[in-house]
């Protein structure tokens, strides 16, 4: 059975704890199996690449890395971080929303 999570692909999200602690981006994609998930902009490391079709000069190239789920919170509308809750709309369908400020997400 698979978990569900507090962030999802697309979310904008905020960094509490690590190196990047404080920084903003939004979530490019999730590793469900290792619970981490890959922020635009957030982590950034140097990855040696070998020459080859693509890239014919090769070199050192700047990308994401990955960052666990437990040092992310969500960002609602109003960019305050936000702890989630999950709860059925008017139309029955279960909605995230903001602890917070009670707004849907």
């Amino acid at each position: 059975m698979q978990s569900k999570f507090h962030i999802k692909k697309g979310d904008n999200v905020k960094v509490i704890a690590g190196n990047e602690r404080g920084a903003t981006g939004k979530v490019l994609s999730v590793d469900v199996k290792k619970r981490r998930a890959f922020v635009e902009g957030v982590n950034m490391v140097s990855k040696h690449t070998k020459p080859n079709a693509s890239s014919p000069q090769g070199g050192i190239v700047k990308k994401e890395a990955s960052i666990h789920l437990s040092n992310l919170m969500v960002v609602d509308g109003k960019g305050n971080a936000t702890r989630i809750g999950r709860r059925l709309n008017d139309d029955n369908k279960l909605v995230r929303y903001s602890k917070k400020t009670g707004e849907e997400i």
